[in-house]
This record gives C-alpha cells, structure tokens and sequence, in this order.
C-alpha cells in the first residue's frame, strides 16, 4: 500500500504570558504562529471517487483546522487558567477575547492540544503524521505521531 503524507500550512496571529516564568516571556506579547500540518494515508484509488489520487482533499483539512485550532487561538489572549486571579485579571483585563487553557500556553502545549483536537476528525484511514509550530523565523517545535 502506498502511503503519502500531504502538509497543509496556516497562520494566526496570538499573544501569550508564562505563569511564573523567570524571563521576559511572563509578560504578555504576541506572536505570527505557523503551523504545518501532515497527514498519512494512501490515496484514494476509487475510479468513481471526486477524490480520487487524493490522499485528502486540501480543503476538507482545511476546514478541519481552521474551525478547531486557527479560529479559537486567531487574535486571541492565550493564558493559563492556573494562573493567580490577580495576576489574569491584570493581564487579561483590556482584552475582550481571551482563551483561558488547561496549560502553560507554549508552542509544546500547544502541540499536543492541537494532536488531540484533530486526531479524532481526520478521514478513515487517514491519520496524523506531525505538526509544526512556528513561533518565530528561527523557533519552532515539532510533534511527531511516531514519538506519541
């Protein structure tokens, strides 16, 4: 069986605070996330298929991601929900969309959100092979489905 892996890449932008970080990081400021997603599967081989060649349509991963990870995090405030009550009602107070995560918002956490977010939506027989997220033009992190 031919197994294919086909990237999809996206954009939001999002601003962020570490809760009890020792570095400049425990400030709130804001990043152009980039985020590569692949997927694994054969394509299909289905002669009546609209799909067929086609390990999943662009566009159905499209809408996939857009709906649960680049519209809940686009142009939001991402913070951690453990974080002291005075300390989010500081940061958050001028901010009128903020997300409020079971997590310390970094791009690890992020990750391993986003693998459990889409896992379960993807096509039968198509599975998720990685993610990559760009924080900035010289950072980024990386989940691998092999590594989990």
């Amino acid at each position: 069986m031919n197994q294919i892996r086909v990237t999809k890449e996206f954009r939001f932008e999002a601003a962020h605070a570490l809760m009890g970080y020792d570095g400049p990081c425990k400030n709130v400021h804001g990043h152009s996330y980039e985020l590569s997603v692949t997927v694994i599967g054969p394509p299909v081989t289905d002669r009546s298929s609209v799909k067929l060649g086609m390990v999943m349509d662009f566009g159905d991963l499209k809408r996939i991601i857009k709906k649960h990870i680049v519209d809940p995090f686009d142009h939001a405030l991402l913070l951690n929900e453990d974080m002291p009550a005075q300390e989010l009602q500081r940061l958050g107070e001028p901010f009128t969309n903020v997300l409020f995560l079971p997590y310390q918002p970094t791009s690890e956490n992020f990750l391993v959100d986003f693998a459990k977010r889409i896992g379960d939506l993807l096509p039968p027989g198509i599975k998720l092979h990685s993610l990559r997220l760009r924080e900035t033009a010289n950072s980024y992190a990386e989940w691998f489905a092999s590594d989990n």
